[in-house]
């Protein structure tokens, strides 16, 4: 974990996005929907919730992926532009497949995906991500496990389908350090399964999947590390197929930090997405 000793509040109390249910099935489309479909359903409602500064406020034992669903790292990548999606593939790739298994004890992992994120619209590209503003997870109990079905590596599916997999994200800024949109993330002990409500996303290619999105309940507890640097990385668990006593996801979301300076950096960042066999 960082040893980076920040200047920052214990905590702060900040607006979250969550999913307002009311018995209809969430999605959202990917990309221009049909004429006359709305472009996504289910409303959206800020709650104000306290996030702590993990990195001087973390729970009793620390911040594991296993226990809390995310935990923090000291890593400088070789690579230092990531905006050539081929440097980013032979490069980061490669070294984050040691850097997951090293951090997590994984056997086997396979990169299936990585998003940039650009909260600058000067810079930001063409059809670019933006910072996501609403709590989420970015698979399903049913969605993940499909997941690493279609990624299983060729003739070693039945090691993957029997044994024990999850998907897990790599975040790390990039550029600069956070100054705006840090990451808040859930402890998922406190996270009920009522609270999961699935949503579907449908794609230009025809395809859909699914992701969680999270009704409000005041006993979640949320953190977040405060001006991490591009030396830095977060993994998130998105997926476990394990029992009781793994955290088997977490809900994630960007925050409008209260603390941040007027001329604060807008936040850059790219999330890796990984399948893993332990």
């Amino acid at each position: 974990m960082s040893d980076i000793v920040i200047d920052q509040p214990v905590m702060v109390e900040a607006d979250l996005n969550y999913l307002v249910p009311n018995g209809e099935r969430p999605y959202r489309y990917m990309y221009d929907p049909p004429s006359g479909v709305p472009r996504e359903a289910g409303t959206y409602r800020a709650y104000r919730m306290p996030i702590v500064n993990a990195r001087v406020a973390a729970p009793p034992g620390g911040l594991s992926i296993d226990r809390n669903g995310f935990e923090l790292h000291t890593h400088t990548s070789a690579l230092a532009d990531f905006s050539d999606a081929r440097a980013v593939e032979a490069v980061y790739y490669p070294e984050s497949i040691e850097l997951i298994k090293r951090l997590t004890g994984a056997r086997s992992v396979v990169i299936f995906d990585h998003t940039l994120r650009d909260a600058d619209p000067a810079t930001r590209a063409q059809n670019g991500h933006q910072p996501v503003m609403t709590i989420h997870n970015d698979q399903t109990f049913v969605s993940g496990a499909r997941r690493v079905r279609e990624l299983a590596p060729a003739g070693e599916a039945d090691e993957w389908l029997n044994g024990r997999t999850a998907i897990i994200n790599l975040w790390r800024p990039i550029a600069a350090p956070v100054e705006s949109s840090p990451l808040a993330m859930c402890d998922s002990r406190s996270i009920a399964p009522d609270d999961l409500v699935p949503t579907d996303l449908h794609r230009q290619d025809g395809t859909s999947g699914e992701v969680y999105t999270f009704a409000h309940n005041a006993q979640h507890r949320w953190y977040y590390f405060p001006q991490m640097t591009p030396d830095e990385v977060v993994l998130l668990k998105i997926f476990d197929s394990a029992g009781d006593g793994i955290a088997r996801l977490t809900a994630h979301s960007a925050f409008e930090d209260p603390t941040s300076p007027a001329d604060a950096l807008p936040r850059k960042s790219i999330e890796l997405r990984s399948v893993v066999l332990f």
